[in-house]
């Protein structure tokens, strides 16, 4: 029987973890164990949204007869005080990059495993200012879900080439106006003619996701399908 030693950096982590447990990033209550994100029980309590399952759901519903979608997808259902928003609040702001590609590897276990999904050639994130947390969240949702349905990700796919203002206190068609030439394609010769699935965080109003989705969309014989953790009302 061969004998693994543990590394320095692993005796160090066990070291530290005796006087600061690392607590789940969802109830800052439960100590985990390294790799676990978040701990077991919050796991349980975290509810996964079956939608996916369907061909033609919420998602694809929020894009009726503006882009034609293959499949639409959502991970969790997205509740205001619940433990899926503070997950991806942590994503989102407070450097937890890990908890993106979790994310991805959960999903992409379902998704691989249902017909309209099966289909996907590769996969591209939405584009995220980057600036303040030094990556792109979706990228690592991207990342994630490349390693369980073992297709390709271009994380530069689509790029971000006009950098506006805050739209947050903007409605969903006065969105769309702001960006729909804020993108560009990056990667053409890879993904025209491809089945494509696009990915985000969070669903909203829908508009960014809209406006990239337009521009992957005129590359010719491309299919699109779309993904995102949660969304939002």
């Amino acid at each position: 029987m061969q004998l693994t030693i543990p590394s320095l950096s692993e005796y160090f982590d066990g070291f530290v973890g005796l006087f600061y447990p690392r607590l789940c990033l969802a109830c800052r209550e439960t100590p985990t164990i390294k790799g676990e994100l978040p701990c077991i029980r919050c796991q349980y309590e975290l509810e996964m949204d079956d939608s996916y399952l369907q061909k033609e759901n919420e998602i694809t519903r929020r894009f009726w007869g503006r882009i034609p979608l293959e499949a639409g997808a959502t991970m969790y259902y997205f509740n205001k005080g619940g433990k899926v928003r503070t997950l991806i609040h942590q994503l989102k702001y407070h450097n937890q990059y890990q908890i993106g590609v979790e994310f991805g590897k959960v999903f992409g276990k379902k998704l691989i495993q249902t017909a309209h999904f099966q289909e996907i050639d590769c996969i591209v994130p939405v584009p995220k200012k980057e600036r303040k947390r030094g990556y792109n969240q979706s990228e690592a949702i991207a990342k994630g879900l490349s390693e369980t349905m073992l297709k390709p990700y271009f994380f530069d796919g689509v790029k971000r080439i006009l950098h506006l203002k805050s739209l947050t206190k903007k409605n969903r068609d006065e969105r769309f106006k702001s960006i729909e030439n804020a993108y560009e394609v990056k990667r053409a010769k890879k993904l025209k003619g491809k089945h494509i699935l696009l990915v985000d965080d969070v669903l909203t109003t829908g508009a960014t996701m809209e406006a990239c989705a337009r521009k992957i969309l005129e590359l010719p014989d491309t299919k699109l399908s779309v993904m995102v953790i949660a969304c939002g009302s």
